[in-house]
């Protein structure tokens, strides 16, 4: 994948909190350092928006997160965990970071979906062929759709230096 990143480039940031939450802990039993992610992502070049999709619990004990968002300049989207009876639970926000990078495409000339989940396959594809922008992916490649990454205009694998971006593994100068 050989593509141009130059500072001009306005740039919209799509994190599915969910997925990075539940791969940094099963892989690394570690929280998620967002804002080295973004920043990575964004790499130099002109951020117009940053959202991550986050699930609101009964507990309400993902206050301190969402604050930690703000700071950081990320927008915190939040949805109530959906609980059915029978005990099953629903938390998904797939849509709605697909209708906002698509609603968001037109002022953007990179979007980067920060989630390994092959089911943004059909975005990936939407937004290169009819928004024809640059479309990236962002995510820990060991848990990451290997036909996700391949239909990406480029990849940044997070595997490949979680210090980086994992909170309380080490590199604690990188976070924000």
């Amino acid at each position: 994948m050989s593509i141009i990143k130059h500072k001009e480039q306005r740039v919209g940031v799509f994190i599915d909190a969910q997925n990075l939450y539940h791969t940094a802990k099963n892989l690394y039993n570690h929280k998620v350092n967002f804002g080295a992610i973004v920043k990575d992502a964004v790499a130099g070049r002109k951020l117009v928006r940053a959202v991550a999709y986050v699930i609101s619990t009964e507990s309400g004990d993902e206050k301190n997160f969402f604050d930690a968002l703000t700071k950081m300049g990320i927008e915190a989207k939040t949805k109530d965990l959906q609980i059915f009876p029978g005990g099953a639970k629903k938390a998904d926000w797939d849509v709605g970071l697909a209708v906002d990078a698509i609603t968001m495409a037109p002022k953007l000339d990179a979007v980067v979906i920060v989630s390994g989940d092959g089911d943004f396959i059909p975005l990936v594809d939407y937004l290169q062929i009819h928004s024809g922008i640059q479309v990236e992916i962002a995510s820990f490649g060991k848990s990451s759709s290997a036909k996700l990454k391949e239909v990406a205009d480029d990849f940044i694998d997070l595997s490949q230096n979680p210090k980086k971006y994992l909170i309380g593994m080490g590199n604690q100068g990188n976070r924000k």
